[in-house]
């Protein structure tokens, strides 16, 4: 075994109303913003999130004897109630979430914020919550876009955010084994950080990168950029460990076993509803040695997706794989960064061969003989199916701003933009059905809320079988009626979905906002299943409730 002990860079500060680093500058130009204003109907004064004082919380409901036990147990320092720390457990970074805290009115705030130092103190903590009747609610990069930390108490009398940051850091690495064990409360980016010191990677790069704790990529099932050549976050779990209320359970590592029904696969996705992951090791590959990210440019979206099918199927896949429809491809170089904007647009329009189409991104990572290889492979079958090559500035452009998005979402919401993303995915022969339906319920409900809007949509992970499909959509906000709104499509989205042989979701989880639809992906039998199993590892029912499972299950 490798290193031991080793503790992680401090956890950045993130906006309390918004997304990630408070300095990070603004990147709409005005000429985007009066384009929006004139597509959208874009009306009105920019409105800026409140002051943090200003924002309204329920007073603190632990009584008097639950917080003192609860001080008594966890040590001096490692319970808050302060309105700051409250506010930034409050939510996670939905839509709604964002509306509500810009404004000052967050759904709830857990009653007090909470820290356990080690498995023996997590598992005294649960045990007094249980008792107590404390709901408690595992936080840890609070990157959740659908509502999977909002603080919820259910029937109990109080609810506590449960922060993970202390239960972090690298506990080994196994160089021979090629895995990392690590606390479940470190955040993927100073995980990343250490390991490419070491000349190795996770190779798991989330949108959420930056922040996301490895906790909740394992608790969420969680897809990176890159999981078309790393694999996704279940794929690299080789072992765990979970407080739950009823004891330990601990997995350790092994590369396969036929020993029973996989439990790993039973806590991973379970979102924090039947006990808290606080230890993983997970599988790691070397630091590649060479990266080549392309642009290319499709007639069509259809030649495209035939393209990565083929690629997919019978040549060697990319690391990472994206392929934007017309309208996202014409809002990403809008709204991209000037390198993106400016390395396409040079070459698509200077070529005159063809004035639109749809962006592609091509990403190969590893050994320089074998990334090269892949990526003349997948140049011939691009070309085979009419694409034009951008070149590496646009591939490049795309890798330097692919964790910026959040950043121009918070943006867009000040100027009165309603900008919202849902994912799913389907085989292949049910993908373009799919996304043709799926946009265009879209579509429809946002035109029949008075506010037609833009919708796009792209592949961003690819597997033999199928690939998952990533929509954005904008309109203009409706002012006091965001929540009624952003409902509507939701809801006629989902039902799109799901019956045009989508997954409710692909990669950010069930939460509070699909728990409803999820019955219909697993069927009665596998509620009561799941159900069963929460029983009896969780009797009381205090971890994370109202998320996962349906109302009543």
């Amino acid at each position: 075994m490798g290193s031991s002990g080793s503790q992680p860079d401090a956890a950045p500060a993130m906006r309390w109303w918004g997304w990630g680093d408070p300095g990070h500058p603004p990147a709409l130009g005005e000429g985007v913003l009066s384009e929006l204003r004139e597509r959208l109907g874009l009306a009105g004064a920019p409105q800026p999130p409140v002051a943090l004082e200003h924002v309204r919380l329920p007073e603190p409901a632990l009584s008097a004897r639950q917080r003192t036990a609860l001080q008594s147990l966890l040590g001096h320092g490692a319970l808050s109630d302060a309105h700051a720390r409250r506010v930034a457990h409050a939510a996670g970074r939905g839509y709604l979430d964002l509306v509500r805290l810009r404004r000052g009115e967050p759904l709830g705030a857990p009653d007090a914020v909470v820290r356990a130092g080690s498995h023996e103190q997590l598992l005294a903590l649960l045990d007094l919550c249980s008792r107590s009747s404390i709901a408690v609610v595992p936080f840890g990069g609070g990157t959740s876009v659908v509502g999977g930390v909002e603080p919820l108490r259910g029937a109990h009398e109080a609810v506590v955010a449960l922060d993970m940051a202390g239960l972090t850091g690298v506990e080994s690495i196994d160089r021979e084994s090629l895995s990392v064990t690590v606390g479940a409360g470190m955040r993927a980016a100073a995980l990343e950080r250490e390991l490419a010191a070491r000349g190795l990677t996770l190779g798991h790069f989330p949108q959420s990168f930056e922040y996301v704790s490895l906790g909740g990529c394992a608790a969420t099932r969680s897809a990176g950029q890159a999981s078309t050549g790393y694999g996704r976050f279940e794929d690299l779990v080789l072992g765990l460990r979970a407080a739950t209320p009823a004891g330990t359970i601990e997995l350790r590592a092994l590369p396969a076993s036929a020993a029973g029904p996989d439990l790993r696969e039973l806590l991973v996705g379970s979102e924090g509803t039947l006990g808290v992951i606080d230890r993983l090791t997970l599988r790691l590959a070397p630091q590649p040695r060479e990266r080549i990210y392309q642009g290319l440019l499709f007639a069509d979206f259809e030649s495209g997706a035939q393209a990565l099918r083929r690629l997919a199927q019978e040549g060697e896949p990319p690391t990472v794989a994206r392929l934007f429809d017309r309208p996202e491809t014409e809002l990403s170089l809008r709204l991209a960064g000037e390198g993106l904007r400016h390395a396409a647009t040079q070459l698509y329009f200077a070529a005159r061969r063809r004035r639109e189409g749809c962006l592609a991104i091509l990403g190969f990572e590893g050994e320089p003989e074998q990334t090269r290889r892949s990526w003349r492979a997948a140049r011939a079958c691009a070309r085979a199916h009419g694409a034009i090559v951008l070149g590496s500035g646009a591939g490049e452009a795309w890798r330097a701003s692919r964790f910026s998005a959040p950043y121009l979402r918070d943006e867009l919401l000040t100027h009165g933009v309603m900008v919202e993303t849902l994912e799913t995915a389907a085989c292949w022969s049910d993908l373009h059905a799919l996304k043709s339906a799926v946009g265009r319920a879209i579509s429809d409900a946002l035109a029949a809320s008075g506010t037609p809007g833009i919708v796009g949509c792209h592949i961003s992970h690819l597997y033999e079988s199928g690939a998952s499909l990533y929509f954005t959509f904008m309109a203009r906000m409706l002012r006091g009626a965001e929540e009624r709104q952003w409902q509507s499509v939701k809801e006629a989205a989902g039902a799109a979905i799901l019956a045009n042989g989508g997954t409710i979701t692909h990669h950010h989880a069930i939460g509070r906002d699909h728990r409803g639809q999820l019955e219909q992906e697993i069927g009665a039998t596998g509620i009561a299943a799941l159900a069963a199993v929460k029983q009896r590892l969780d009797p009381a029912g205090i971890m994370n409730p109202g998320k996962l499972l349906p109302a009543g299950a």
